[in-house]
């Protein structure tokens, strides 16, 4: 945990006893349905939740705002962010439903009340929503696409509405297809550690269609 509280030092107790069982549970539902690698089930820490984490550095969702986690795959990240923000209704989805599963018993032992898990595609989700999150499920491009009609006219935040997509690497290419307004954040400029070095967030303000 002293990695979560090197960066996050403002962690209520319940959220610190979250984030420790989380590890814990992951660890063990990862035996049954493999949700995470491996090789990165042992660094779940940095390489899962902090990486997560990352979009409460970038932005600090108001209590009520609405986010939608497509491709959430274990709960990555809408999970350690419905822990960091408690406050805000996360729903996450994945089309292969034994992912939705571990995600939703995961967020039942949590006690996350703000967490609604399902299983199916971006396009079928109903509502709208204020921001849309994601960890690297495709290009940009065809994500935008899946995407663009989810959004809230209103935004309540200095930021836009749109994506916040966690990537890494060069993004030189999928984003010249783009041909939409993005700013990129770069990681590795609030967390240290060599995993981020290359570890980006690509927010991509959506206008209202």
């Amino acid at each position: 945990m002293d990695l979560i509280l090197k960066y996050f030092k403002n962690l209520s107790t319940q959220q610190i006893d979250q984030f420790h069982n989380a590890v814990t549970l992951y660890k063990e539902w990862n035996e049954k349905i493999n949700v995470i690698s491996r090789k990165d089930i042992d660094f779940i820490l940095e390489r899962h939740i902090l990486h997560s984490l990352a979009i409460a550095k970038f932005i600090d969702f108001k209590s009520g705002t609405k986010v939608l986690d497509v491709g959430t795959g274990g709960g990555f990240p809408g999970v350690p962010l419905a822990i960091f923000f408690p406050e805000v209704k996360f729903t996450l989805i994945d089309s292969i439903g034994k992912k939705i599963k571990v995600v939703t018993e995961v967020s039942n032992q949590l006690g996350l009340k703000n967490v609604v898990p399902l299983n199916g595609r971006a396009e079928d989700v109903e509502g709208k929503f204020d921001f849309v999150v994601s960890r690297a499920v495709t290009k940009i491009l065809p994500f935008y696409h899946w995407v663009r009609n989810k959004f809230e006219k209103e935004s309540a935040h200095g930021l836009k509405n749109g994506i916040l997509y966690l990537k890494g690497g060069d993004l030189t290419e999928e984003l010249s297809e783009l041909k939409k307004s993005y700013k990129i954040f770069e990681i590795q400029s609030f967390y240290e550690e060599e995993f981020f070095e290359t570890k980006k967030i690509l927010y991509v303000p959506v206008n209202y269609q």
